[in-house]
């Protein structure tokens, strides 16, 4: 198949890159042109992939390099096949520190950088008659925890679209696919260069102590789409949360609340598990 994966240079994105190309996919690496910089000299990015793997400068908030990437993937492969929708900033923060530039950041990258590349591709998919679009979203999509509305936010109206395109591109044989992974260990964390730092550091500490990994996350999105999936939950703790939120809403409630309560006691010096700040 002919896949273009955004993001694809690091992290969740180089997994998925494996994930594809190791089942023989050609699959062109979309990044950031630094990010695609320190692939140089490395072959492709999972040392251990058959499929042809194609480096292509793309900043996901640019409808330019969104018409290069299209008009590269016409003269290169006449089409594609499978569209992922995954570069991301990780971003978060208080609603009364955190300003407007912020949110107007990860709105730019988060969600419209997602529906840009929806908008590149998917009347070639329609045409053709089939074809697969993945868009990252978030477990923050579908739980919504205190401190991170920004995130929580765009990753919702990621969700939403996904599901929208779905149904709105199914009598064209094209499938849509959304992945909602909670915490996973991926550099993701070095993204947060938020004006609330502490919130920040509690991000941060949750990405870098989570017990799954980006590959168990690829692996789990190939399975998903396979299965026809409109949602992946690719981790036991998403399942978990997203139960809790439709089948205990109280029990759920009162988590949120703890944690809110726990955010809370940053105003007066300490860290989010109510530990004292250093």
């Amino acid at each position: 198949m002919r896949v273009l994966v955004t993001g694809g240079a690091s992290g969740l994105g180089a997994a998925m890159v494996a994930r594809f190309a190791a089942r023989g996919d050609d699959v062109v690496v979309a990044d950031l042109p630094h990010a695609l910089a320190a692939l140089e000299g490395q072959g492709d990015p999972s040392g251990e992939a058959p499929g042809r793997l194609h480096p292509l400068p793309l900043d996901v908030t640019s409808d330019a390099d969104w018409a290069a990437a299209r008009a590269w993937v016409h003269e290169r492969w006449g089409g594609l096949d499978v569209l992922v929708n995954n570069a991301g900033v990780a971003t978060g923060g208080r609603i009364d520190v955190v300003g407007l530039e912020e949110w107007q950041r990860v709105i730019d990258v988060n969600l419209l950088g997602v529906v840009r590349g929806c908008r590149t591709f998917a009347g070639d998919l329609k045409a053709q008659g089939s074809g697969h679009i993945v868009n990252t979203a978030s477990l923050a999509g579908l739980v919504h925890p205190p401190g991170m509305s920004s995130y929580t936010a765009v990753k919702a109206g990621v969700v939403a679209l996904s599901e929208s395109l779905a149904y709105e591109l199914h009598p064209f044989g094209v499938q849509v696919t959304a992945l909602c992974p909670g915490f996973i260990r991926t550099p993701l964390s070095g993204s947060l260069t938020g004006s609330d730092t502490a919130m920040d550091a509690v991000a941060a500490r949750l990405i870098d102590s989570s017990p799954y990994t980006a590959d168990q996350v690829a692996d789990a999105l190939l399975a998903g789409m396979a299965a026809g999936d409109l949602v992946v939950l690719p981790d036991p703790a998403a399942q978990a949360a997203v139960r809790s939120k439709h089948e205990n809403r109280a029990a759920y409630d009162a988590e949120q609340r703890r944690f809110a309560a726990r955010i809370a006691q940053l105003e007066v010096g300490q860290d989010a598990s109510g530990k004292d700040g250093g």
